[in-house]
């Protein structure tokens, strides 16, 4: 018996590294899950991994129009759902003095504006004693040189998840915010060369980068009934990073 049978569950930005591991156990613990992504082709090959129990809809986290053709899926297809993890996010590293315009929207429009709305609006679709949570950054809760903007459109949600909780208690759905730290994926082998990943993982107590299936478990916990009583919770996820 898995620790999802049965229930339906939405990840954006479900294509690659953390979110992508995250579906994968998700529907080996019984869950059917939809995935989202910007690129078609990213998100087949997403669906194609996952195999079984799936539905990928193509869409930006920071388009509305986009978000609703989503949810649209999800009521056509199962009704209902009891978890979403928004995942979708980004950023890019710019020292103060040298942070644009086009940055500040492009990563508040995504990570900040986004996040909102991709929970504001499954709301209407959710059932009582369901799950929500987030993808943070231990950015926000570090001090990590020409990262401002990504730590800041992150900082928002340990705000959210305590307001939102309030605002959904009386349908007992849980908001919660998942706090990974550097973990090796494939956008980190774009954002980062050697140099500045050894960096990175001089800071890591446990002396490595984290994997993506140890940031999906972590995600389980929180989707599943194993978190029935974390509620308003930042869960970091960073090998101590931020801990020292």
């Amino acid at each position: 018996m898995g620790k999802l049978d049965g229930k339906v569950a939405v990840i954006t930005g479900g294509t690659t590294g953390m979110a992508l591991a995250g579906a994968k156990l998700f529907v080996d613990e019984g869950a059917h899950v939809f995935i989202t992504g910007r690129r078609q082709e990213a998100l087949d090959e997403a669906v194609k991994q996952i195999g079984r129990n799936v539905t990928g809809v193509q869409g930006d986290a920071a388009d509305l129009d986009d978000l609703d053709r989503l949810y649209d899926t999800v009521k056509r297809e199962k009704g209902s759902l009891d978890v979403l993890w928004a995942s979708a996010g980004g950023g890019e590293p710019a020292p103060l003095g040298e942070i644009t315009e086009a940055q500040f929207d492009t990563w508040f429009g995504l990570n900040a504006r986004g996040t909102l709305f991709t929970v504001q609006k499954a709301l209407p679709l959710f059932n009582d004693g369901g799950s929500i949570f987030m993808t943070g950054s231990n950015a926000s809760l570090g001090a990590f040189p020409g990262w401002s903007v990504y730590a800041g459109s992150k900082a928002v949600q340990q705000a959210w998840a305590r307001v939102w909780l309030n605002e959904l208690k009386d349908r007992r759905i849980r908001v919660n915010v998942l706090t990974p730290g550097q973990v090796a994926t494939a956008k980190q082998e774009e954002l980062f060369d050697e140099d500045t990943k050894r960096q990175f993982e001089s800071l890591i107590p446990r002396g490595r980068m984290g994997r993506p299936d140890e940031i999906a478990t972590a995600a389980l916990f929180l989707a599943s009934d194993d978190s029935s009583y974390v509620n308003g919770m930042e869960l970091v996820v960073d090998g101590g990073t931020t801990a020292i």
